[in-house]
């Protein structure tokens, strides 16, 4: 019979390729690091996106 593999073998570190900023509307974005291009907004939430750099 199968059965599903170990909890929490997930992401482990931070993601490569990625940075992300604080907009000046109070969101989160994701931005690609070899482009420049923006690719996610978060607005669930005020907190940062989890294993993504932050820019200065």
């Amino acid at each position: 019979m199968a059965r599903n593999g170990q909890a929490g073998n997930g992401r482990i570190g931070a993601v490569k390729g990625r940075s992300q900023f604080l907009a000046p509307n109070g969101n989160w974005v994701k931005r690609d690091a070899k482009t420049g291009r923006f690719m996610d907004q978060k607005t669930s939430s005020n907190k940062p996106f989890k294993g993504v750099r932050k820019e200065s």
